[in-house]
């Protein structure tokens, strides 16, 4: 069954959407050395948290998937939404001292995962990781699945580097589901999978 939603005129600039509807690269997508970290919001107003974190200058991605709508006049539409409403992910490049006031300061319930739940360091996505993980969500590509954290978890496979075609360069986890292959990118939070060609991967060299 297809996904059906209202047409909301706050979609379009929440989820940076240029007025051709068509998805690009996000600007937050570099591999620039700064770590990440996975937040998880207690609260259905995303719009509102998204915009408390632009207003405080926290740089921010949450991935997104093509629905269709119905517009006012009853037309069904193609866009872009959320593809959770409960995760976002912020990029620590600053102080964790100043990063952790400003989480404080949020008026809306939040918590940022941690590795283990009774340690106190937070989980930190490394840079390279968080730039393939947001390379794998383009909503342009067809054969991608989102699968949670626990699913996952339980997804067995081997660590390899893909080596040739469109996600050459691209690190994760080789599985398999329904006689296809996957790469599988894992982010606290969240799996993202991607179809890919097992002959074009190969194992990572593991220290």
């Amino acid at each position: 069954m297809e996904e059906v939603v209202r047409e909301n005129k706050t979609m379009r600039n929440l989820y940076k959407i240029p007025a051709s509807g068509e998805w690009k690269i996000p600007v937050e997508a570099k591999d620039d050395g700064f770590p990440w970290l996975a937040i998880r919001i207690f609260t259905p107003r995303l719009k509102a948290v998204v915009e408390f974190f632009a207003q405080n200058e926290i740089t921010y991605f949450f991935p997104v998937k093509y629905v269709d709508f119905e517009d006012r006049k009853g037309r069904i539409q193609h866009d872009l939404r959320p593809v959770v409403h409960n995760i976002i992910f912020i990029k620590k490049n600053v102080a964790l001292k100043e990063l952790k006031k400003v989480l404080e300061d949020c008026p809306y319930s939040l918590m940022v995962m941690k590795k283990e739940p009774e340690r106190l360091e937070f989980y930190e996505i490394s840079s390279k990781e968080m730039f393939e993980f947001m390379l794998m969500c383009n909503p342009e590509i067809e054969l991608r699945k989102y699968i949670s954290e626990e699913q996952a978890l339980l997804k067995e496979g081997t660590e390899v580097e893909v080596h040739y075609g469109p996600l050459k360069g691209l690190t994760g986890k080789l599985v398999r589901q329904n006689k296809k292959y996957y790469l599988l990118k894992e982010v606290p939070g969240m799996g993202v999978m991607v179809k890919v060609s097992r002959w074009c991967c190969k194992p990572l060299k593991m220290d």
